[in-house]
């Protein structure tokens, strides 16, 4: 794990997140970019002016953010876009090769109906790079255990649990796997992707309405400090196929999220 990218914008947790990449980051020798994207439209004339002074305001801003955390040695550059998130993503995905984005859900806040926001939902959604969600106020502690929740064990490519194996190699994390059986699955997707087996040795299988009904019958005897799904357009994260949020009723989580992308199986 090379690179790990952590979007900024106008979070207000947006300290705590890059806190806690920068520890994450820290412990694979990785370098950390902080990106912000911002929206300049103008004149063709004065475009490119109006575009320096805002970009350069950005990187203040950013400067600003990094100033006010432990930077825990850590390689930290700083990235900007002008235009939309999912846009520069991809761009500086294909300029660096990102391993990892880091971002926060929308809130924690008991009140806030949304676990994933606009924007991170719409990262979820719209990329394939895998992707740490991470509540607020989480303070950064070794991954000793991990629970690896999805609904069909088909991978057709293996090469997407990478930055998984990754992480459980480097903290010598325990972990158990969890099949849910959902409404409508088939005996295909029972036939669990060797890759995937040879993980952990415990495999749990289960019947539920959703995958997330499933985590929540489980959540509680596993106690995780990591929980792994993958997103698929039928998996963990379908609602996100039909809209950009997710609501707390659909999905929540008070621990560090794993999304693997499978979108293209």
């Amino acid at each position: 794990m090379n690179n790990i990218l952590v979007p900024v914008g106008n979070s207000p947790v947006c300290q705590e997140t890059l806190a806690y990449a920068l520890n994450f980051a820290a412990e694979f020798g990785a370098k950390v970019f902080v990106m912000d994207v911002f929206a300049v439209t103008s004149s063709a004339g004065s475009l490119a002016n109006v575009e320096k002074k805002v970009a350069s305001s950005s990187r203040e801003s950013i400067k600003e953010i990094i100033s006010k955390v432990d930077t825990k040695g850590v390689d930290v550059k700083i990235a900007t876009y002008n235009g939309d998130i999912i846009d520069g993503l991809e761009e500086i995905e294909k300029e660096l090769g990102i391993d990892l984005i880091i971002i926060s859900p929308r809130s924690n806040d008991v009140n806030e109906e949304f676990y994933l926001g606009n924007t991170s939902g719409r990262i979820i959604k719209q990329t394939d790079i895998p992707t740490l969600i991470v509540p607020k106020a989480t303070t950064y502690k070794s991954i000793n255990s991990v629970l690896v929740a999805f609904k069909s064990g088909i991978l057709k490519r293996s090469k997407v649990l990478h930055p998984l194996v990754q992480i459980i190699n480097k903290y010598s994390s325990a972990v158990n796997l969890l099949l849910v059986k959902t409404p409508g699955y088939s005996e295909d997707d029972l036939q669990v992707n060797t890759a995937l087996l040879d993980l952990s040795e415990n495999l749990t299988i289960t019947e539920n309405q959703t995958t997330y009904l499933g985590v929540l019958e489980h959540f509680q005897n596993k106690h995780p400090d990591l929980l792994c799904v993958f997103r698929r357009k039928r998996g963990f994260f379908k609602k996100l196929w039909e809209k950009n949020t997710i609501l707390k009723s659909e999905f929540y989580a008070p621990i560090p999220v794993l999304v693997l992308s499978v979108k293209k199986d």
